[in-house]
C-alpha cells in the first residue's frame, strides 16, 4: 500500500486547516497552557491526540458508526462529556487565586493533565463521526487496505494537530507567565477558564448527530 505525496499532501493541509479553525481543542490547550504552563499545555495536547487514535481506531474497526446511528449512545457519552467539562469550569472557579504558569510549574501533575486532554477528546461523540465521514474521503481500496490507511491517516492529523496545538501551546504559556505576576490577573485567567469550559459544556450538550 503506497500514499502517494500528492495524497499526503493534500490530507495533511486539510488537517492543518482543521486545527486552526477555532473549535473546543485548541481553545482547552489555550487555557490550559495559560494555567498551567508550556510543559502542561503539551501533556494536555498529547491527551487530545490520544483522543485522536481512539477514535481513528474507532473508524477503522466500524465501531464509530455506533454513534451516528445509535441516539442514546452519541447522548449519553455527549452528557458525559458536558458532566466532565462542568467539573473542570467548577475547579476553575473556586481555584481563586491558584498560582499560574508563571511560577514555571503546574498545579497539576502532567499525567492529569493528560488524562484531561484524552477524556475531553474521547468524550466528545461529534469527533468520532467527524473522523467517521473524514478520514475515508482520502482512503483508496485500489492502494490496499483501506483500514491501515484509515490509521495513517489518523497519524497524520495527529501530527498535524501537534504542530498547530504546539504553537498554541507556547504562545499561551508566554501570556500565563506574564499574567502569572500579577494574582488579580491569575484569578481572572481562573475564571475565564471556567467560563470556557462551561461555554464548552454547553455546545456539547446541544450538539446534535
Amino acid at each position: 500500500m503506497i500514499l502517494t505525496p500528492d495524497v499526503i499532501l493534500l490530507f495533511v493541509s486539510a488537517s492543518v486547516a482543521l486545527a486552526l479553525a477555532p473549535g473546543p481543542d485548541n481553545i482547552f490547550v489555550l487555557t490550559q497552557s495559560a494555567l498551567f504552563g508550556r510543559a502542561s499545555g503539551f501533556a494536555v495536547i498529547f491527551g487530545l491526540l490520544t483522543g485522536v487514535m481512539v477514535h481513528t481506531l474507532l473508524v477503522a474497526i466500524g465501531v464509530a458508526v455506533i454513534f451516528q446511528t445509535s441516539a442514546l449512545a452519541f447522548t449519553a457519552l455527549k452528557l458525559a462529556g458536558a458532566g466532565y467539562l462542568i467539573y473542570l469550569a467548577w475547579q476553575a472557579f473556586r481555584s481563586g487565586t491558584t498560582r499560574i504558569g508563571g511560577s514555571g510549574h503546574a498545579t497539576l501533575s502532567l499525567r492529569k493533565l493528560y488524562l484531561r486532554g484524552v477524556i475531553m477528546n474521547i468524550t466528545n461523540p461529534k469527533v468520532a463521526i467527524f473522523f467517521l465521514a473524514f478520514l475515508p474521503q482520502f482512503a483508496d481500496p485500489a492502494r490496499g487496505s483501506v483500514t491501515l490507511q484509515i490509521l495513517i491517516f489518523g497519524a497524520l492529523f495527529a501530527v498535524s494537530a501537534l504542530l498547530v496545538f504546539g504553537c498554541v501551546a507556547w504562545g499561551a504559556a508566554y501570556i500565563g507567565a506574564w499574567l502569572g505576576q500579577s494574582p488579580r490577573a491569575q484569578v481572572v485567567l481562573n475564571r475565564i477558564a471556567g467560563v470556557v469550559f462551561l461555554g464548552l459544556a454547553f455546545r456539547l450538550v446541544m450538539a446534535e448527530r
